[in-house]
């Protein structure tokens, strides 16, 4: 009874620390807690009885990060999604479930295999984790939101990385410091000062180097500096595709647009709700003219019909330069396509949320020149992904983001989103521009850095001069590849010298 006892305080204490990660992401942002909170958990494992023990801590902890950072699921399925409150309850509850089987199967498999312990616990593991969150970010198309990585955009030593190694490179590194920090603790190194000392000085070099590394500049400014223009036109969702608001949405929009000089001028996903061969065309021409009296291009969000039947979700360019298109490709499950319809029907069943059967619009396109710049354009969600980002560099000198988080209301999700967006800024080397219906609106510097931003909820034009830039981060040529083989390597390693050890 006792042993059960504890077994449950030391779950309790692990979902503790898991709450206490959410914290260390956008809006608070608290980078040193995420060394803090997984430097616990860590903790918790090695001193775990087996390796289903550390499993359950393991899923205990996810349980309270996920439950604490994204159970603003929630808030679309129910509040805007009109999925029935119980219902939509536990739907989030087993989604953030699934989200925490990953460091379930982490714990345990830093448990099941004996390998030597110091090279288990500080490389294994981590890169084992590191693989683990990767994996998070495909399966099931993918959902790498609070991956460990994040939360060291930008502020931390460690954010030097990642125009290197990008997200995932970040994420192994964190890990490393936090196990090697709890290993420290639980060995009681500081007892050992000729093996504390070198392990100590290498974490402090890791972080050194990153931050001597955030004062390269691996793309440089090109061109003239231009002038945008990020429009938040703060429509409630509720409102939003209600056809007695048409009219006014449209004249909320042209009145926006007019009040801008810019040359480029950028509007958020679906900014209008009607596909674009419904839009009068007098319309579209308002706001082209104006685009072209400026001297430059507008970006509008907007549903797209497909000939023949379906549809995308687009951005399309007005103005001086020739129309040109960008179609959604990466796509929200549920929000925007049906997976397994025939399984999971029952849910669609339950949502009340319009255009849910989007076509994908290609993995290979190309980025839009408008401006005098080309532009990488990405919708919503699109900019969690980043190897899917750099499909369109080096060739592009910007990146343009617009979303619609409205749907998950006065929670977490808008400045965690941002915190995504400036992630890929520092992996890419190159502007973040991000126009949003609600917020988080916003200039992300190559550097990660938000150089201005809307508050949310409110009307806001947001104008900046930015300047494109051109060159390659190693990240560009690289991709995933480099962090992912590191992590490889780091396994081997470990296994090869506990095969010695038996030997």
């Amino acid at each position: 009874m006792q042993a059960r006892s504890q077994r449950w305080r030391l779950r309790a204490a692990a979902a503790a620390l898991g709450a206490l990660n959410v914290a260390a992401y956008a809006p608070l942002a608290l980078y040193p807690l995420a060394l803090l909170s997984f430097g616990g958990l860590f903790l918790l494992w090695m001193r775990a009885a087996s390796a289903r023990d550390a499993a359950m801590l393991g899923f205990a902890f996810g349980l309270g990060w996920f439950v604490g950072g994204v159970s603003w699921v929630y808030v679309s399925l129910h509040t805007f999604g009109a999925m029935p409150a119980p219902l939509a309850a536990a739907v989030t509850l087993l989604f953030c479930a699934y989200l925490a089987l990953h460091p379930t199967l982490a714990g345990y498999l830093g448990r099941r295999f004996a390998l030597p312990p110091a090279l288990n616990w500080m490389l294994f593991l981590p890169a084992t984790f590191t693989l683990l969150e990767w994996l998070r970010g495909w399966l099931w198309t993918g959902f790498p939101w609070l991956n460990p990585g994040y939360s060291l955009a930008p502020a931390s030593p460690l954010a030097g990385y990642a125009p290197l190694l990008g997200l995932h490179g970040l994420t192994f590194m964190l890990l490393a410091t936090a196990a090697a920090l709890a290993w420290m603790l639980h060995t009681r190194l500081w007892q050992r000062p000729r093996v504390l000392l070198p392990l100590f000085s290498g974490l402090l070099l890791l972080w050194i180097c990153g931050a001597a590394l955030k004062t390269v500049s691996w793309t440089e400014a090109t061109g003239r500096p231009l002038r945008v223009s990020l429009i938040q036109g703060n429509i409630a969702q509720d409102q939003k595709w209600r056809e007695d608001q048409l009219r006014a949405t449209l004249e909320h929009y042209l009145r926006l647009v007019r009040e801008s000089s810019a040359q480029l001028i950028v509007l958020p996903e679906t900014a209008l709700p009607l596909f674009l061969n419904e839009v009068p065309r007098n319309y579209l021409e308002a706001l082209a003219a104006h685009a072209r009296a400026n001297g430059g291009d507008l970006l509008l969000g907007i549903p797209e019909r497909i000939p023949g039947g379906g549809y995308y979700n687009s951005v399309v360019s007005l103005g001086s330069a020739p129309p040109q298109f960008y179609r959604k490709d990466h796509l929200v499950p549920f929000g925007e396509f049906i997976p397994l319809r025939p399984l999971l029907g029952f849910i669609v069943d339950q949502l009340a949320i319009p255009l849910q059967d989007f076509a994908r619009g290609g993995t290979m396109q190309q980025p839009l020149a408008v401006a005098g710049e080309q532009v990488a354009v990405n919708i919503c969600y699109e900019d969690a992904f980043g190897e899917e980002i750099i499909r369109q560099l080096p060739q592009a000198t910007l990146l343009v983001n617009v979303s619609n988080v409205a749907w998950f209301g006065r929670s977490l999700a808008p400045q965690q989103h941002l915190q995504i967006a400036q992630m890929r800024a520092l992996e890419s080397g190159r502007p973040m521009l991000r126009a949003t219906n609600t917020g988080v609106t916003a200039v992300i510097a190559a550097d990660g850095r938000v150089e201005a931003s809307a508050p949310e909820f409110s009307e806001a034009v947001i104008t900046r001069e930015v300047m494109g830039r051109s060159g390659t981060t190693p990240f560009v040529r690289w991709g995933n590849n480099a962090a992912l083989l590191l992590c490889i390597l780091a396994i081997a390693a470990t296994l090869i010298a506990g095969k010695r050890s038996r030997t």
